[in-house]
């Protein structure tokens, strides 16, 4: 028997059929979700975008180097062809034997007749390694060892490329290219002891340097660090894995003790003669930079005092040692050492330029060398985020800043002419502060890559919109070559897959603080239902996550968590980046207070929203995001369900001086600031979920923190989970290691969140 329908039946029926034919044939529903496969596994990330990299402008002009599958390959500028390979790895053999080479990495000498080969990379620390370098001569095609006495750190041509400097075993060496002969420089290096011309670990990880030493521009002179470590306490790592583990110990200054005395030494390659340099009688100190000036006899070396509030420039005479102080900067908080490179002294030898925040802002000043303020060259309330290079003979200097907006970066250029002077008189006439050009038409983050004749750059564009694109310009106007890469391919990826976007959006926290965020929304975003959240943070001082730029692995984990129906946010609060030097400093001398407070401000602004789940609020950061983590799950227990921190700092008494003091002071002077906002001193207020997760092998933070904040929350009888990855640094990887990781935080947040 045949059964009809009535004609209301019927025509749902046919509703639902033809919405459910839609939805199997929408785009949506033929996306494939991203899985933690494609981002941790073993093939690697298959959302990696492609760049240029390796780039080297060649001085000659019109042409730049680049590495590609084991050659470094000369390319013309205008036409974007291969004109030359310079080197090829499978067709070079090292002199004298019949063994060839892998190269990591390579460098152009000076005067651009060598390449200087690096291969067999140990990693040390953050920035420090050591490996075989070889020397390969351009002319005569010969590729030669660099030392056969054992791996070289920091090789480093002589201007007129016929020396290399490099430190091996804490001692400075010389090598003389024509006969390959072989000269220390210094002797009394050793392990734990002495380090001449390399850094120590607190100035390589907190002042972003491992090379402790510079050639005067005439190649007659080497200026070196010399530490003295033997009063620092060490620190002992247990490396894990063999019948008995090993003990790993280094010098390591944790907030409060005793720092390596450093001195400046000037080596003289002619008279064979060093020369120590007068940087005054305080030895409880930093030194963060020296560089030579246009005079091969000046060098210009950075002072800071302990508390890191006060930053002098000094100028010495390299033959006599003497010094003279000719500029300074104080600050009631802390002076911020943004830039790794921001003091330029100009080629007429009469001036330098250098960055200060006096306006409340980074900006950019002109000084004579005497250190009296010729003019400011930027103004305004927005910041200087990097310079690019400075065309003398155009008189046109080129930056990058966040006047857009702090969450972007663009490049500019700004015409920076002589003052005038007024007849009859040696003053300078008063300069209005020129107006810069901006130069990158695209939104979003802009890093910039200039070529040494500053005919040409290279942008790096990319936004939480698109992925990045790689572009040739030629200045000064900014005019669009060609694209490099424009990453195409991951494109057509991306297409394939369900990815919800970064939205950003600003709120006013209860003590009237702006603050900027961006959300990710679930896949499946229905506005009506509510959704839980994680909240990601690092916010450490000067640091941003809010940013307009496309994610990296983090991002695309976030898009599995979509996938399972969470709202991804970051805030950025007090004390971090791009907002001037107020905002940035507010946390002085108390970490941890007001970002925790903006922290929770933000969790109270998200409950707010309709489609979120107040109930169900999460957190999660890794190093001073894991310490953000622990004092959210602790000080504001009542606005958080559950958190996890990855190699948090648990006491900041546990943390090395200079990052720590710079912005706490001394333990001995700030016993409260230190104490007041260690998640180790609350762990009685934890009420969620809380998940802790670290490398026993983190020379940075130590797991130290992580053990004794352990066993501060049993002796409170709290209930907590905890892994630990042996022998695994502060990034926590290697091998498997970010697949096994995400795949467990993935599968805590579900059932705890």
């Amino acid at each position: 028997m045949i059964k009809t329908f009535p004609s209301t039946h019927y025509r749902s029926a046919i509703s639902l059929i033809v919405s459910l034919l839609s939805f199997v044939l929408s785009p949506q529903a033929q996306q494939k979700i991203i899985t933690l496969n494609d981002i941790y596994g073993a093939q690697g990330s298959i959302f990696t975008p492609r760049s240029v990299s390796g780039v080297n402008w060649m001085k000659a002009g019109g042409f730049y180097t680049t590495q590609q599958n084991g050659k470094v390959i000369k390319y013309s500028i205008a036409t974007g062809e291969a004109v030359e390979t310079l080197f090829d790895q499978a067709a070079v053999k090292v002199e004298g034997t019949n063994q060839s080479i892998q190269f990591d990495s390579y460098e152009l000498s000076p005067d651009e007749r060598k390449l200087v080969l690096t291969t067999g990379i140990e990693h040390i620390y953050r920035h420090s390694f050591k490996a075989e370098f070889y020397i390969y001569d351009l002319a005569s095609k010969k590729l030669v060892q660099l030392s056969k006495n054992g791996k070289q750190m920091l090789a480093t041509p002589s201007p007129d490329g016929s020396k290399i400097a490099f430190v091996r075993n804490n001692n400075v060496y010389l090598t003389d290219l024509a006969t390959m002969n072989e000269q220390a420089v210094t002797t009394d290096g050793k392990w734990n002891e002495i380090i001449n011309g390399a850094c120590d670990w607190v100035y390589e990880e907190e002042f972003s340097f491992a090379k402790a030493f510079d050639w005067s521009s005439d190649g007659k002179k080497i200026a070196f660090y010399r530490f003295d470590e033997r009063r620092v306490p060490e620190y002992n790592l247990q490396i894990w894995g063999e019948l008995y583990p090993k003990d790993y110990r280094y010098k390591y200054p944790k907030a409060g003790e005793a720092n390596s005395l450093v001195e400046i030494w000037v080596y003289d390659l002619v008279t064979n003669q060093k020369n120590k340099v007068d940087i005054g009688f305080e030895t409880d100190q930093y030194i963060p930079r020296i560089k030579w000036t246009q005079n091969p006899n000046l060098l210009s070396v950075k002072r800071m005092n302990r508390l890191q509030n006060r930053l002098d420039i000094l100028h010495c005479d390299a033959a006599s040692g003497k010094s003279q102080t000719v500029w300074t900067e104080e600050s009631k908080t802390y002076v911020d050492l943004e830039f790794t490179d921001d003091l330029t002294y100009l080629a007429d030898g009469k001036s330098f330029i250098q960055s200060s925040e006096r306006s409340g802002y980074k900006h950019l000043y002109q000084y004579n060398m005497n250190g009296q303020l010729i003019k400011p060259l930027t103004s305004g309330d927005w910041e200087v985020t990097d310079i690019v290079g400075i065309d003398e003979k155009a008189q046109t200097l080129y930056f990058t800043s966040s006047m857009v907006s702090p969450m972007e970066r663009h490049l500019y250029s700004l015409r920076f002419a002589a003052p005038a002077v007024a007849k009859n008189s040696k003053k300078s006439l008063p300069v209005a502060v020129p107006q810069p050009v901006k130069l990158t038409e695209k939104s979003g983050s802009n890093t910039v890559n200039m070529s040494p004749d500053f005919s040409y750059y290279l942008i790096y564009n990319q936004s939480a919109q698109e992925p990045l694109v790689v572009s040739l310009h030629q200045a000064p106007a900014g005019k669009a070559v060609r694209t490099l890469e424009d990453n195409q391919r991951l494109r057509t990826r991306l297409a394939d897959y369900r990815i919800s976007k970064q939205e950003f959006f600003k709120f006013t926290t209860t003590q009237g603080t702006s603050l900027n965020g961006w959300m990710i929304k679930p896949l499946d975003f229905d506005a009506t239902k509510k959704y839980p959240v994680l909240m990601f943070v690092y916010g450490g001082p000067g640091s941003q996550t809010v940013l307009d730029t496309w994610g990296g692995g983090v991002f695309y984990w976030f898009q599995v968590l979509a996938s399972k129906g969470y709202m991804i946010v970051s805030v950025d609060g007090r004390g971090t980046g791009g907002r001037g030097n107020a905002f940035r400093t507010a946390t002085y001398p108390q970490l941890g207070k007001y970002e925790t407070e903006d922290q929770i401000e933000g969790a109270k602004y998200l409950a707010t929203l309709p489609y979120v789940d107040a109930s169900r609020i999460g957190i999660h950061g890794h190093s001073y995001g894991g310490y953000m983590a622990s004092l959210c799950m602790t000080v504001g227990a009542d606005y958080f369900k559950a958190g996890i921190a990855a190699a948090p700092v648990t006491t900041w008494r546990y943390y090395d001086t200079v990052y720590t003091e710079r912005y706490l002071k001394r333990p001995q002077d700030n016993a409260s600031g230190y104490d007041d906002n260690s998640p180790i001193q609350h762990v009685n207020k934890l009420k969620g979920k809380f998940f802790i997760i670290h490398g026993t092998g983190d020379d940075n933070v130590h797991f130290q923190n992580s053990v004794d904040f352990v066993n501060a929350l049993i002796k409170a009888g709290k209930q907590f989970d905890t892994f630990y990855y042996p022998n695994r640094t502060h990034g926590i990887s290697g091998g498997n290691t970010l697949s096994h990781r995400y795949q467990m935080m993935t599968d805590w947040i579900v059932k705890n969140l």
